[in-house]
């Protein structure tokens, strides 16, 4: 479950009140709405990336509004990827999992499930600038999965790539909510993107995060 309680933060040079959403535990919820509104602000602030000055940000039955981001146990994919330049990707899907002190064994054990998922075998000692967009995000999405994360924050993944890897990558992230039951909050652009892969639509519009009908998504709010 993933709740933002009456939440208030900064958005440039506005202030934004009483914000709020809940995401039940399991399902993936996106979020809609104009350029500079503040979308990637709130996700950043349900992270810990971005500083509240009111409210309460609630985890799997945990409040997390003051713990560092380290410590909320998310798994974050930026609309970049921000891979880091240096490393292969296995080191990539290695890297949170080493800062977390777990054995050589249940790494490379992670690591082997993990590129069987996403299809990265044949690309593991290749860095960053020899990957295409779809595959970087692939990388991406595996380090944030790799320690097991309850909570999955996106923030437009997929606005950088074609139609094709727009396409595979939704069905990768389709598959992994099916296999780990994780709670997707994901930041948003495109329509038939949110139709194919929400239970639940949440429009920023107004100053405020409103819960849309049931299979609605508002013309224009892209």
């Amino acid at each position: 479950m993933i709740a933002v309680r009456h939440l208030s933060l900064r958005v440039g040079p506005r202030v934004l009140h009483e914000l709020g959403l809940e995401v039940p535990t399991g399902q993936h919820a996106c979020l809609m709405g104009r350029t500079g509104v503040g979308k990637t602000t709130l996700v950043e602030a349900v992270c810990g990336l971005r500083p509240i000055t009111r409210g309460e940000v609630w985890l799997m039955g945990r409040e997390v509004s003051r713990l560092p981001p380290a410590e909320r146990g998310i798994g974050f994919v930026p609309q970049d990827g921000a891979l880091f330049g240096h490393l292969t990707v296995r080191q990539h899907l290695e890297f949170a999992l080493r800062v977390r002190g777990w054995a050589e064994p249940r790494i490379e054990e992670r690591v082997k499930e993990l590129t069987g998922w996403l299809a990265l075998g044949p690309l593991l000692q290749r860095k960053p600038a020899g990957l295409s967009g779809g595959e970087r995000q692939r990388v991406a999405l595996g380090r944030a999965l790799s320690f097991h994360p309850q909570v999955l924050c996106l923030d437009e993944p997929l606005a950088a790539v074609d139609e094709e890897a727009r396409a595979e990558i939704g069905r990768v992230l389709q598959e992994v909510r099916r296999r780990t039951g994780v709670t997707i909050l994901h930041v948003t652009h495109n329509a038939t993107e949110a139709r194919r892969l929400a239970d639940r639509l949440f429009l920023f519009r107004d100053g405020s995060v409103q819960l849309a009908p049931p299979g609605a998504v508002a013309a224009g709010e892209g």
